[in-house]
């Protein structure tokens, strides 16, 4: 559901052109298990070295945003309560940084 969404968001849609998002929405899964204490199967690389080349090709806050509305988005219409919809809001806000490379 969230990457249809992603991909439906004109804001954001380009910069997943040619990606595999089976191996991405995996990825993305293991990063929120680990994120949210459960095993630390997560094995890729930094965040700001994971969006290196996507913030060469202007990746910014607006973008951010967009993603982070997609995920709360997708997480409410699955049933997911507010308050870890809102706690993943602040797991995606610590990593802001990273990820834009600021």
């Amino acid at each position: 559901i969230f990457y249809k969404k992603v991909l439906a968001d004109e804001r954001i849609k380009h910069f997943f052109d040619g990606v595999d998002l089976g191996r991405l929405a995996e990825h993305q899964r293991r990063f929120l298990a680990y994120a949210f204490g459960g095993p630390a199967n997560y094995t890729g690389g930094t965040m700001r070295k994971a969006h290196e080349a996507l913030v060469a090709r202007g990746l910014n806050d607006t973008h951010f945003n967009a993603v982070v509305e997609n995920l709360a988005a997708t997480l409410k219409e699955l049933g997911v309560a507010d308050d870890l919809i809102d706690e993943v809001a602040l797991v995606a806000e610590s990593v802001r940084p990273d990820v834009l490379g600021q």
